[in-house]
């Protein structure tokens, strides 16, 4: 069983994104070796993500403080204007590959990867 896992959500679904959240989270204390990276249209949530009030902000902070949140798509992130909020959130511009996060360096690292 490989433990090694990304998972990229490219939705701008608060849902979803909490479903990552979760899953992220459970995985981690499963003992996968597990992060999550934000692409496409779900770069519109990073600003959302700065404000303590949002529904799944303790559950960000607790991704984020494990260091699970591998990046964020530098080209999506910059066409959706949420560079900023990535960079001021400490989150890495992922851009290997044209400018968007490359799956196949991730799977080159041995990771699965899952997307939402």
């Amino acid at each position: 069983m490989n433990n090694k896992v990304v998972l990229f959500i490219f939705r701008d679904d608060p849902m979803c994104f909490t479903h990552v959240l979760l899953n992220t989270l459970d995985m981690y204390e499963r003992g996968y070796e597990i992060r999550m990276v934000m692409e496409g249209e779900a770069t519109k949530l990073l600003p959302g993500l700065e404000n303590e009030g949002t529904p799944f902000s303790k559950m960000w902070q607790q991704v984020k403080s494990k260091n699970l949140v591998a990046g964020v798509c530098r080209a999506c992130s910059t066409q959706m204007g949420t560079a900023d909020s990535a960079e001021k959130q400490g989150l890495a511009l992922l851009e290997d590959m044209s400018g968007h996060p490359s799956f196949a360096g991730f799977r080159d690292q041995g990771c699965e990867i899952l997307v939402f």
